[in-house]
């Protein structure tokens, strides 16, 4: 073995263990505003009115498992960096599972979230339906009621539009025209329903997508401290 590799593998462990550490706190602190942002969109107000409206409850399945998820990676953070600290195999090995489970669920909640709320996503057939049912009802005052509070809200008219009201042979509500022209409005509440969704998770699948490229990063850094741990291990026993 060359003269000087010991202190170099040492240095070259130190390197790699701060560094898992910087990460392991960069996750964290994304792992917070994924649990923020997923408990804000979940909770807010006016929002959480609409999906009950619409009955619309589908976008909250990847909604929980986000917060889930980032609950669990805020308490991994902590693991990886005692793994670290106590440069244990069997912990590190661990963590490296903990990461890859990490990774798997991010992209699981990232993929159902994506799937019900863009623009031409599964949740697009659930808000046609509810509008329709709406408009169908709408000689009672809840239809009416609800109605009036989303296609005045977003700025948009029917399901897919002022043919959803003439086909059904019900008169075309004031809050389906533009306050100032006097026209109704083109695109139907589908439509703008979904951009409004879309805007919504946008951000938070991002942020999710950015958490599982670093877990894939911290488990290849994780596994190549595990290398170098047993690399010093075996030139310790071989001076012996």
């Amino acid at each position: 073995m060359a003269k000087g590799s010991g202190p170099l593998l040492e240095k070259q462990i130190s390197v790699i263990k701060f560094t898992i550490f910087c990460l392991n706190a960069i996750i964290w602190i994304l792992g917070s505003a994924m649990f923020g942002l997923s408990i804000w969109v979940r909770m807010e107000p006016g929002f959480e009115e609409w999906v009950t409206f619409l009955d619309m409850y589908e976008f909250y399945i990847g909604v929980y498992v986000l917060i889930f998820i980032s609950v669990f990676i805020m308490i991994i953070a902590f693991v990886g960096c005692a793994a670290a600290l106590m440069e244990s195999i069997l912990s590190l090995y661990i963590d490296v599972g903990l990461q890859v489970f990490c990774f798997i669920c991010g992209l699981a909640g990232t993929a159902v979230v994506l799937d019900y709320s863009t623009y031409d996503s599964k949740i697009q057939p659930i808000i046609r339906r509810s509008m329709i049912n709406l408009i169908r009802n709408s000689h009672h005052e809840t239809a009416v009621y609800i109605l009036k509070i989303i296609q005045e809200a977003v700025g948009c008219c029917g399901a897919d539009g002022p043919r959803d009201y003439l086909s059904m042979r019900k008169p075309l509500p004031t809050e389906c025209r533009d306050t100032v022209t006097g026209n109704a409005f083109f695109h139907g509440c589908v439509e703008e329903l979904s951009w409004t969704l879309e805007s919504r998770s946008g951000w938070l699948a991002g942020l999710a997508m950015s958490l599982c490229m670093l877990h894939v990063i911290l488990a290849v850094l994780t596994l190549t401290l595990i290398r170098a741990i047993k690399k010093e291990e075996e030139s310790i026993t071989f001076k012996r």
